[in-house]
Parts: C-alpha cells; sequence; structure tokens
C-alpha cells in the first residue's frame, strides 16, 4: 500500500478553518444528503412492494421479485461510475459544483419514476425505462455522498471532523425515515388506489425537494483545502487513475471499512421487507414501520458514536462495530422468524443500530485516508464500490432462500460475512490514516 506523498510547497500553505463555519457547513451538507437519500431509498421500498408487481407482471412472483432487486442493484453497479465522474469534478474543478450537479440529476430522476407508466400500459418499454431511471439515481449518488462527506471534512476542525462527518451520515436514517414514512402514509390507501396512483406521490414530492435541497447546495461554500490545492497547483490530472495507480491498497481498504454500514443496511431493510411479506406473510405496512422506528434510533447511534470516535478512533469503532454485527446475526433473523410483530421491530432496529457502530464513522475514516488531492474520487470510489457489491445483497438473499427451501439462515450468514470484511477494513484503516494540517480560528 502506497503512502501519498506531499509536495514540497504544500507546508507554506496551511488552510485555516473555523468551527463555527464547519457547522453551517456540514448542516448544509446533511440536509442535502437527506433530500439525496430520500430519492435514492424510495426505490429500495418500492422495489420489495411495488416493482415487482407493476412492472414485471409478466413472471411468477419470485422471479418478478428478484427482477425488481435486480433493477434497484442496477443503481448499485452505477454508482462507481458516478465516482469516477463526479470524483474527476470534484478534485479538478471543484467540491460545491460537483454537488450541485448531482442534486440536480437524482432529483429529476426520482420524480421522473413518479410518472411512468406501468408493464400494463406500455408493456416491456416500462420496466426498461426504470432501469434507465435508475441507472442516473445510481450515478448521481456515486458523487453525492463522497462530496458531500468531504467538503464537510475538509471545513472541520481536524479533532472534532469525527463529529461533523457524523452530521452528515444522519442523512441516510433522515432520508430512510422520510421514504418510508412517505410510503407508509401511501399504504394506508386502499390496495387499488394505492397501485393505481397512490405510490406514485412519494416519488412525484423528489420534484418539491429538488427545489430546497438546491437552494442549501447555492449556499456551501467551497472546501479551502481544496482552494489551497489550486494555489499550490496540486490537482491531479485524472483523479480516478491516480487513485487505482498510488492508493489502490487504501482503495481496498476502503471499501471493506464502507461494506457493512451499506450492505448491511439493505440486508436489514430491503431484503427483510421482502422476505417479511413475501416468505412470513407479515403486513406490509409493519415491515415498512420496522424501518421507521430503527432510522429513529439509527439517527441518536451515529451522532454518538460520531463523538466517541474522536477518542477511540474511526478505524477502531469500524472493527467493533463489524464484530458486533457479526455476532448479532442469527439472533436477528430468530427474532424475525418470530412472527411476532414486536420482535421484528425490535430485530430490525438493532440490526440496523448494531451496523450503524461502523456506518456512523464510515465518512471520517475514509477522508482521512486519501490525500487532498485524491479525496474526492478515493472516497467516493471506496463507498460507492462497496456500494455496487451491496446493491445486489438482497438479490444474493433471495437467490441463497431458495437454494435453503426459505431458511433464513443463509441471509444470517451473508450479513456475518459482510460485518467480518468490515471489521477487517477498520482494522487496517485506523493504520492507514492521513491527517491534514489546518489553522482553526
Amino acid at each position: 500500500m502506497q503512502s501519498p506523498e506531499t509536495s514540497q510547497g504544500e507546508e507554506a500553505a496551511v488552510p485555516t478553518v473555523s468551527g463555527a463555519e464547519a457547522g453551517r457547513i456540514a448542516r448544509a451538507a446533511f440536509v442535502g444528503t437527506a433530500l439525496e437519500w430520500y430519492d435514492y431509498f424510495l426505490f429500495g421500498t418500492a422495489a420489495a412492494i411495488v416493482f415487482n408487481r407493476l412492472f414485471f407482471t409478466s413472471l411468477d412472483p419470485t422471479a418478478a421479485t428478484l427482477a425488481a432487486f435486480a433493477t434497484f442493484g442496477v443503481g448499485f453497479a452505477a454508482r462507481p461510475l458516478g465516482a469516477v465522474l463526479f470524483g474527476y469534478i470534484g478534485d479538478r474543478v471543484g467540491r460545491r459544483p460537483a454537488l450541485l450537479i448531482t442534486i440536480v440529476a437524482i432529483g429529476v430522476a426520482t420524480g421522473l419514476i413518479g410518472v411512468l407508466p406501468d408493464f400494463g400500459t406500455i408493456g416491456l418499454a416500462a420496466p426498461i425505462m426504470l432501469a434507465i431511471l435508475r441507472l442516473v439515481q445510481g450515478l448521481a449518488v456515486g458523487g453525492e455522498w463522497g462530496g458531500a462527506m468531504t467538503i464537510a471534512v475538509e471545513h472541520a476542525p481536524i479533532e472534532k471532523r469525527g463529529r461533523y462527518a457524523a452530521l452528515v451520515q444522519v442523512g441516510s436514517p433522515v432520508g430512510t425515515l422520510m421514504s418510508s414514512g412517505a410510503f407508509a402514509l401511501v399504504l394506508l390507501m386502499p390496495t387499488e388506489v394505492f397501485d393505481s396512483w397512490g405510490w406514485r406521490l412519494p416519488f412525484l414530492a423528489a420534484f418539491p425537494l429538488l427545489l430546497v435541497a438546491l437552494y442549501i447546495r447555492l449556499k456551501v461554500e467551497e472546501s479551502p483545502i481544496f482552494r489551497e490545492l489550486v494555489k499550490l497547483e496540486k490537482r491531479a490530472k485524472i483523479p480516478a487513475v491516480d487513485v487505482f495507480r498510488q492508493a489502490w491498497g487504501r482503495l481496498i481498504v476502503a471499501i471493506a471499512a464502507a461494506f457493512l454500514g451499506v450492505g448491511g443496511f439493505y440486508v436489514m431493510t430491503t431484503f427483510v421487507i421482502s422476505y417479511g411479506t413475501t416468505n412470513l406473510g407479515m403486513d406490509r405496512g409493519l415491515m415498512v414501520n420496522a424501518t421507521l422506528i430503527a432510522a429513529v434510533v439509527q439517527i441518536g447511534v451515529i451522532l454518538v458514536i460520531g463523538r466517541i470516535s474522536e477518542k477511540v478512533g474511526p478505524g477502531r469503532m469500524t472493527f467493533i462495530g463489524g464484530l458486533v454485527t457479526a455476532a448479532a446475526a442469527f439472533p436477528l433473523f430468530w427474532m424475525i422468524d418470530s412472527r411476532n410483530p414486536f420482535a421484528i421491530v425490535l430485530a430490525v432496529t438493532l440490526g440496523i443500530a448494531l451496523l450503524s457502530v461502523a456506518y456512523s464513522v464510515t465518512g471520517a475514516l475514509l477522508t482521512e485516508m486519501f490525500p487532498p488531492e485524491l479525496r474526492y474520487s478515493g472516497v467516493a470510489l471506496g463507498y460507492n464500490l462497496a456500494g455496487a457489491l451491496s446493491g445486489f445483497l438482497p438479490l444474493i438473499a433471495v437467490a441463497l432462500l431458495g437454494v435453503s427451501g426459505g431458511a433464513s439462515w443463509t441471509a444470517s450468514l451473508l450479513l456475518i460475512v459482510v460485518s467480518l470484511i468490515t471489521a477487517a477494513g477498520g482494522f487496517f484503516g485506523e493504520r492507514l490514516r492521513v491527517k491534514d494540517k489546518a489553522i482553526v480560528r
């Protein structure tokens, strides 16, 4: 694993950061990220309870669910491409311009899903158009998280990066809360109304939310560390290439460290919703509401762990989070298999809370694993390559259910493997952290 080199003129130009400014930027990054994740997470819930029935109706129920999750996974496969594209913009042109483009792209794509005709109306064109819009979502999100995290961390005092990085991470459960809440409301409609047009309302809400997010993003100032890179003429020509060439070992560790926070989340939400409704015959509303309660708890976990990581270290917290999640995997699915509504809600909540120990510090860890000139690209690639692998975990989990005759032990093993990979990422990631220099005012 190669360590990033420091140019001779770098020490002469030390950027100045402000605690008050850091809080404002982090809050702005959080709000924009929450709205982006709202758009993105809508698709996951809809894949489990809508798209399999309305966009893949020519298939049997199991095949339709697999097809819906495959389309869901397309967005994750596109995210590394988005990381390369927006990483180039973020490391060459600026963090801020990249974030403005991503917010528009994902908002428009999500809103258009809300007006998309279903299979019964236009036939095969419906799932094809759905996959294209999911592809656009994936490209935009591929640049969103890495950019929001990078700009928030680079505005923050070094010793307080854990809390500000965690604040951006809260955007994920808030996005979950908003998307699950939106679906919980429309699920109160009669089934025929929900299938006809009710499911479209959460997607159509993306248009007004886009205006809010864009207004917030326009107020975000460029990173002081990036401004110094411009002065030093230290920007990489093709950042993604340099990441693979100069920091490939760090990239592998970053992927491993981020794997549980993304992949484990989708096992405990998207897959569990599908498993509970399809295999266990549980009410759709119950399964969606379980994710709502879990999202509320996750917010508190992220904020607390973010503060603790400033003392313990983000890599060590990632290691601990991976181990405790692995230990809890089988008990969590035993609780779900009980078909007891309280046990199911508790299992989903505990599962997401445990994996959030690692997720809380993913941003703080990844941003300190890459030098500033490669940071946007390195962070985005690490997180989104993990996302590309994670996006197909619900599909793999459903396929494994078929092999095991519907037994959930296969999903438990899958969660354990993901957790241990992340534990290893945290162990090595702590040893690869790179500290920036900054003056606090």
